[in-house]
């Protein structure tokens, strides 16, 4: 009985060693699956809040890129925007690098020289001066290959055409480099030699009466000539008088004008007979230079028009003056009438054998003071501002003036104005 509750208690202590070992060894395994759990769930925390950096970052980055497309947006506007602005100046432009390359010309350029910007970009001021039309521009620009800076100096470009140019150093732009820019200064050098020309013409015209009257009235102080001489002299004065005030009518006519104050009374009249009383002086000096003078007038009735008499008239008298003065003795001068039904309209010609007008002035007839070449060395009286006057006249109608002309052999000139 003993031995049996003996072995019992060595069995039970046994298995309560065992089972304090299992609970041991399950305490130990719960305490590792803590820690382990404790650390997946601070790894898990950890890489929760990696996630959560990421993201900001990705969000950072995106607000990045955004912003430097916007960037990137606004600085390809602002270069076309400055492009454009560049291509479409007046003034001509070039851009040379550090090493004197021709890196950049505008539109102005080409259109000055007349060279495409794909044959000089980009090439060395040596190779430029091959180029006949930029050899003076660069040795200017670049003398003893050297850059140097410019400030509006004059450049003759052709007969007619004048440049400004100026030099400018690039600085603060990464590589840096030279500008040079061409102004076109041809219109303000026209206006400053016809302001010359209005100087030298105004003074010779007046100075001529003035001596004139000046010499008859000293003579006419003396009182010691007979009573005819007397007449021919005041004869010459009021003549000579009469050439003042036209002048200074001209004149006043030009800047009426220029100020939009050149007003009209327009009738309908019949354009032959404007034109037989505004020609009447002008046939009689024919007469005295032996020049064939003519009128050709249509027979049958034509429409009326409705102008100005007294200022058409001046329009064509200073037409037909033209055509007398400048041809010589023997020479022929013809006027004539025409109406065209159809395009309801009748045009005037006035057709001389005179001297003509240069080829290289024709586009200045019309101009302001304009006096032809062949016709200063004729020294014939005149301002030069009858075309000028005859052109805004017949403009004023809604008419319109043109003429064909060669040098020594005569001009034709035409002008339209509408019938009612």
């Amino acid at each position: 009985m003993k031995g049996e509750n003996g072995k019992k208690e060595a069995n039970l202590e046994s298995t309560l060693k065992e089972l304090d070992r299992i609970a041991k060894m399950l305490t130990r395994r719960d305490f590792e699956l803590t820690q382990i759990r404790e650390g997946r769930e601070a790894e898990l925390k950890e890489l929760k809040q990696k996630a959560k950096d990421l993201e900001e970052t990705r969000e950072v980055l995106l607000n990045i890129l955004e912003d430097a497309e916007t960037s990137r947006t606004l600085a390809v506007e602002e270069k076309n925007r400055t492009l454009a602005i560049i291509n479409n100046l007046t003034d001509g432009l070039m851009v040379f690098d550090k090493k004197n390359n021709l890196s950049f010309v505008n539109p102005g350029i080409e259109e000055i020289l007349g060279i495409k910007k794909e044959e000089i970009e980009g090439k060395n001021i040596e190779e430029l001066k091959q180029q006949t039309l930029l050899s003076a521009i660069i040795d200017l620009i670049f003398p003893k290959n050297r850059f140097k800076r410019i400030e509006r100096v004059e450049f003759p470009f052709g007969e007619t055409a004048t440049f400004e140019i100026t030099t400018v150093l690039l600085r603060g732009l990464g590589e840096g480099g030279y500008i040079v820019i061409f102004h076109d200064i041809s219109r303000e050098k026209i206006i400053e030699k016809l302001k010359s020309e209005f100087v030298s013409i105004s003074a010779h015209q007046l100075r001529t009466p003035l001596s004139a009257i000046k010499w008859s009235l000293s003579l006419l102080r003396e009182e010691k000539m007979k009573e005819e001489e007397r007449k021919d002299l005041l004869d010459k004065v009021y003549q000579s008088n009469e050439r003042m005030i036209r002048l200074i009518n001209d004149l006043l006519d030009v800047t009426r004008i220029e100020e939009g104050r050149y007003l009209y009374n327009p009738k309908l009249e019949d354009i032959r007979e404007v034109l037989k009383l505004s020609v009447k002086p002008v046939e009689d000096e024919a007469k005295i230079r032996k020049i064939k003078f003519k009128i050709s007038l249509p027979k049958r009735s034509i429409p009326q028009v409705k102008v100005d008499k007294g200022k058409l008239g001046v329009a064509i008298q200073n037409l037909a003056e033209n055509s007398v003065h400048y041809t010589n003795p023997g020479g022929k001068v013809a006027i004539s009438v025409e109406c065209h039904k159809d395009k309801k309209e009748i045009l005037l010609k006035f057709k001389d054998t005179g001297i003509g007008i240069p080829k290289k002035q024709q586009e200045r007839v019309f101009s302001r003071f304009f006096r032809g070449e062949n016709v200063m060395r004729m020294a014939t009286e005149g301002s030069g501002l009858g075309l000028f006057i005859a052109k805004n006249i017949i403009e004023a109608h809604k008419g319109r003036i043109w003429f064909e002309s060669t040098e020594g052999e005569g001009s034709t000139f035409y002008f339209v104005i509408p019938t009612f």
